[in-house]
C-alpha cells in the first residue's frame, strides 16, 4: 500500500476561519483539488452561504479565501487503501505542521472540522503539541460534507454549516 499526500492549504495571511478535513479522497487526489467528488457538498454549501458563483476550482478557491476562509487537512500524509476516513491507517498518519501554519496565520480564531475523523485526529495528535494562542483557538465539529455521510441530506448539512457565518459559534478548547 503506498503513501498518499495531501495538498497545501487554501489560505491567505489574513484568514480568520479554518475548515479542516482529514485527507483528500481518491478523486480529489486525482484532480489535485480539495473536495473534488461531484457529490461532496462542501463547495456547494460554501458557494451558497457566501454567494459565490464561480464554477472553476481556482476562482472558487480564491473567492472563499477572499472571504477569510482557509481550507486544509489535519493529515499531511498517510496510508489509506480507499477514500473513507475509516480506511486511514492511523499508525502511518503524519499531521500537517499546525504550529507553523498558525504562526503565519495569526488571525485564525475558529476551526471547523469537516466531520468526526478530522476532529478526532486534531484533538489527539495536533492540539497537545500546540502552545500559546494556537492552543486556545475555538473549534467546532460540523457534519461531514462527504457523500458517505448519508444520514443527512444537502439541506440539513447546509443548515448545520450556516454556523460558520456567525462569529463565536465554537467551543473553547479545554
Amino acid at each position: 500500500m503506498s503513501r498518499i499526500h495531501g495538498f497545501p492549504p487554501i489560505a491567505r495571511p489574513d484568514s480568520k476561519t479554518l475548515i479542516l478535513g482529514s485527507m483528500p479522497s481518491r478523486e480529489s487526489l486525482a484532480k489535485q483539488q480539495y473536495y473534488a467528488h461531484s457529490r461532496n457538498a462542501l463547495w456547494p454549501i460554501l458557494c451558497s452561504l457566501y454567494s459565490i458563483t464561480a464554477t472553476q476550482y481556482e476562482e472558487r478557491s480564491k473567492q472563499v479565501a477572499d472571504r477569510g476562509i482557509a481550507i486544509w487537512d489535519v493529515l499531511r500524509d498517510c496510508v489509506r487503501p480507499g477514500s473513507l476516513d475509516s480506511d486511514i491507517d492511523e499508525k502511518t498518519a503524519a499531521t500537517n505542521d499546525f504550529q507553523a501554519f498558525l504562526r503565519e496565520h495569526t488571525q485564525i480564531s475558529r476551526i471547523f472540522f469537516n466531520g468526526t475523523k478530522a476532529e478526532s485526529i486534531y484533538l489527539k495528535r495536533v492540539l497537545p503539541a500546540l502552545d500559546g494562542q494556537a492552543a486556545r483557538i475555538l473549534h467546532r465539529r460540523l457534519p461531514s460534507t462527504s457523500p458517505a455521510h448519508a444520514g443527512m441530506n444537502f439541506e440539513q448539512k447546509r443548515a448545520a454549516w450556516q454556523t460558520i457565518l456567525q462569529r463565536g459559534q465554537c467551543t473553547a478548547l479545554q
